[in-house]
């Protein structure tokens, strides 16, 4: 959850106006706790318990060994359209991690935007 604290506070990101939401498999009641403790207050944390964000999107071909997503970053445009997409956690991703650089973010994403 690191990397939604620090989209969150980080200035550059949100010069970019681009909203955003973290969806995971756990539950709300799950991704409470730890949201109150790193201080994630203005990210909408959201669960997608029946994978049905996950299949429509196809990020679980992504999966990791427990079938979850990776680390998969989605740039959704306003008719819904995926305008830009990367997956940092695939298997086939030579530099696998589950953090991004939000330097790195902001570039991808800004680039994806016309910034």
């Amino acid at each position: 959850m690191q990397q939604v604290v620090d989209l969150q506070n980080d200035p550059d990101y949100q010069a970019l106006g681009v909203p955003v939401l973290s969806i995971a498999f756990d539950s709300p009641d799950e991704q409470a706790p730890e949201a109150e403790k790193l201080g994630i207050n203005s990210v909408p944390m959201l669960s997608d318990a029946d994978h049905t964000v996950s299949q429509a999107y196809d990020v679980l071909q992504w999966a990791i060994a427990s079938g979850e997503p990776g680390h998969t970053f989605i740039l959704v445009d306003a008719d819904g359209r995926i305008a830009w997409i990367a997956d940092y956690g695939a298997p086939d991703n030579p530099a696998r991690t589950m953090y991004v650089p939000i330097e790195e973010l902001t570039r991808n994403v800004g680039q994806a935007v016309g910034e």
